[in-house]
C-alpha cells in the first residue's frame, strides 16, 4: 500500500496562538485485508476522539429530561404522563426543529474548518443564533396554547391539562435550545468535543441532585421538575459561552459582528432544509407517544411507551455522537480535499455503530425484568415495558446505524435530498403501515411499532445506496464551492496543490 502523503496545510491555516488545523493527506487505496485493518485502526482512533466525548455529551444532555421524567414517575402516573407528553411531544418537536436548523452549521463550519477559513465560523454561529431565536418565538405559541392543542389532537383531558401546565413552566428551555445547538456545532467542528462533554457532565450531576431535592425531598412536583430542568440547560449555555469568549477558539471567535445579519435568507434556506431532515427523524418516534394516547388505559400506555422511547432516546444519543463525529470527519475531510478519507470514515463508523447497538440491545434484553423498575413503581407499567423490550432492542440496533448515515448527509450537505427520503419512508410508508397493523389488524402497540420500524429500515437502505453511489471526488469539489458561496473563501483554501 502506498504511504500516506504529508500534511497538506500551509502556514495560512495556523490558528494564531492555538496550534495547527491538522489534516493528513488523503487515504491511499486499500488493496488487502491488512491494509483495511491498519486503516480501520487509524480511523477508529480519530473517530473515537470525536465520537466518545460527543456521545457522552449527547447522553448527558438527553438525560436531563429523562432524569426529570424518572423522578416524576415516582410521584404519580399522571405526573409521569404530563412530563412524558411535554418532554416527548412539545419539547421533542421544538428540539427537532432547532437541532435541525442548527445542524446547518455542521456542514458550513465543518467544511470551513477543513479548508482553514476559521474566521467565518463565529459569523456562521451568530447567524444561526439570529435564525433560531426568531424560530423559538414562533414555537413559543405551542407552549402557550399547549393544552388546547393536546385536547385538539384528542389526548386524555387530565394528561392534556397537566402537560399544558408543565409546558408553561418549560418556556425558558426553548430559548436555551436556540443558543445551545449552534454553540455545540461550532465547537464540534473545531474538535473541541471534550469541553462540551465536561460541561454536560457537571450539569448532569447538578441536575440529578436538584431534581431529587426539588421533586422528591421538597415535594414541589411539576414546579420542581421545571426549575431543575430549566436551570440545568441554562447552566450549560452560560458555561459554554464563557469557554468560547475566553479566547480558546482563536480566530474562530473574534467577537460579535454585523456580518451575522448578512445573507440571512440564504442561510435560512439551508437551515430549513436541515430542520426538515432532522425533524422528520426526531418526530417519527415521538408519534408513538401520541398514538399511545388513543389506546385503552391511556396513562399506562403513555407511561410504558415513554419509558421505552426514553431508553431508545438514550441509545440514539450514543448514535448521535457517532452522527456528530461522522459529520465532522466528512465535512472536515471534504473541505480539506480528501474524498477517500471521508468515504472510509463512513465505513468505519457504520461498523462501529452497529456493534455498539448490538451490545446495548443484549444488555437490555438480559435485564428486561429489572431495568423498568428505575422508571416506575407501577407493576402494570413494568410488565408492559418488559413485553416491549425485544422490539425496543431491534429498534436500537436499527436506529444506531441510521444517524451515522444522516451524519454523512449533513457533512456532505445533502440535507434537502434526505428530507425527501425521510418523508417517503417515514410518513408515506412507516406511519400508515403502523396504523394498519396496530388498529385495522388489531396488533395494538406492537403493530404500530413494527410499522414505524419498517419505515426506518427502508430509509436506512436508501441512504446506504445513496452513500455507496456517491462520487466523493465531486463532493470534495462541491465543498470548496460551498465555502466560496458562504463567504469563507478568500482566494485560496490554504491547501497546497500536489
Amino acid at each position: 500500500m502506498a504511504s500516506r502523503t504529508e500534511p497538506l496545510l500551509n502556514q495560512d491555516n495556523r490558528d494564531e496562538g492555538h496550534g495547527l488545523v491538522e489534516f493528513e493527506g488523503d487515504t491511499a487505496p486499500i488493496r488487502s485485508f491488512a491494509d483495511f485493518r491498519r486503516e480501520f485502526c487509524i480511523e477508529s482512533k480519530r473517530l473515537w476522539y470525536l465520537s466518545g466525548p460527543a456521545m457522552f455529551a449527547f447522553i448527558s444532555k438527553y438525560s436531563l429530561g429523562a432524569i426529570t421524567q424518572a423522578f416524576a414517575g415516582h410521584v404519580g402516573t399522571l405526573e409521569l404522563a404530563a412530563v412524558s407528553v411535554e418532554n416527548s411531544v412539545l419539547a421533542g418537536l421544538s428540539f427537532g426543529v432547532l437541532l435541525g436548523m442548527g445542524s446547518a452549521l455542521e456542514t458550513l463550519c465543518g467544511q470551513a474548518y477543513g479548508a482553514g477559513q476559521l474566521e467565518m465560523m463565529g459569523v456562521y454561529m451568530q447567524r444561526s443564533w439570529v435564525i433560531l431565536i426568531c424560530t423559538s418565538l414562533i414555537l413559543l405559541q405551542l407552549y402557550i396554547f399547549s393544552t388546547p392543542i393536546l385536547l385538539l389532537i384528542r389526548q386524555q383531558t387530565s394528561i392534556a391539562k397537566a402537560a399544558g401546565t408543565f409546558a408553561h413552566y418549560m418556556m425558558p428551555q426553548l430559548f436555551a435550545y436556540a443558543l445551545n445547538f449552534p454553540i455545540a456545532k461550532f465547537l464540534q467542528a473545531q474538535r473541541k468535543v471534550m469541553a462540551i462533554a465536561i460541561i454536560s457532565a457537571i450539569a448532569l450531576v447538578l441536575h440529578t441532585f436538584f431534581s431529587w431535592l426539588l421533586i422528591i425531598k421538597l415535594d414541589w412536583g411539576l414546579v420542581g421538575a421545571a426549575v431543575a430542568l430549566n436551570g440545568s440547560w441554562w447552566f450549560i449555555i452560560v458555561v459554554q459561552l464563557a469557554y468560547i469568549f475566553s479566547g480558546t477558539c482563536g480566530r474562530a471567535w473574534s467577537g460579535f459582528s454585523w456580518k451575522a445579519f448578512e445573507n440571512l435568507w440564504s442561510f435560512v434556506r439551508l437551515s430549513v432544509a436541515s430542520a426538515v431532515m432532522m425533524c422528520l427523524e426526531t418526530w417519527y418516534f415521538m408519534v408513538l407517544i401520541l398514538f399511545a394516547g388513543y389506546l385503552k388505559n391511556a396513562e399506562i400506555s403513555v407511561d410504558a411507551f415513554s419509558i421505552c422511547t426514553n431508553i431508545l432516546g438514550w441509545a440514539m444519543m450514543v448514535a448521535m455522537g457517532a452522527n456528530a463525529a461522522t459529520s465532522v470527519r466528512v465535512s472536515n475531510e471534504l473541505g480539506a480535499g480528501h474524498p477517500r478519507t471521508a468515504k472510509f470514515s463512513v465505513v468505519v463508523m457504520l461498523i462501529t455503530a452497529f456493534i455498539i447497538g448490538l451490545v446495548l440491545s443484549m444488555i437490555l434484553l438480559a435485564t428486561r425484568n429489572q431495568w423498568p423498575k428505575a422508571f416506575t413503581s407501577s407493576q402494570t407499567v413494568e410488565k408492559l415495558v418488559s413485553e416491549l423490550t425485544p422490539l425496543l432492542c431491534i429498534s436500537i440496533v436499527v436506529n444506531n446505524v441510521q444517524p451515522v448515515l444522516s451524519g454523512v448527509a449533513i457533512g456532505a450537505g445533502w440535507q434537502a435530498i434526505v428530507a425527501y427520503v425521510n418523508v417517503g419512508c417515514y410518513y408515506v410508508v412507516g406511519i400508515p403501515l403502523g396504523l394498519i397493523l396496530g388498529y385495522a389488524l388489531n396488533f395494538g402497540v406492537t403493530g404500530i411499532w413494527y410499522g414505524m420500524l419498517a419505515g426506518t429500515v427502508l430509509q436506512g437502505i436508501i441512504l446506504i445506496i445513496l452513500t455507496y453511489r456517491t462520487n466523493w471526488n465531486k463532493e470534495a469539489s462541491m465543498a470548496g464551492d460551498r465555502i466560496k458561496l458562504w463567504g469563507g473563501y478568500k482566494g485560496k483554501t490554504g491547501i497546497e496543490e500536489k
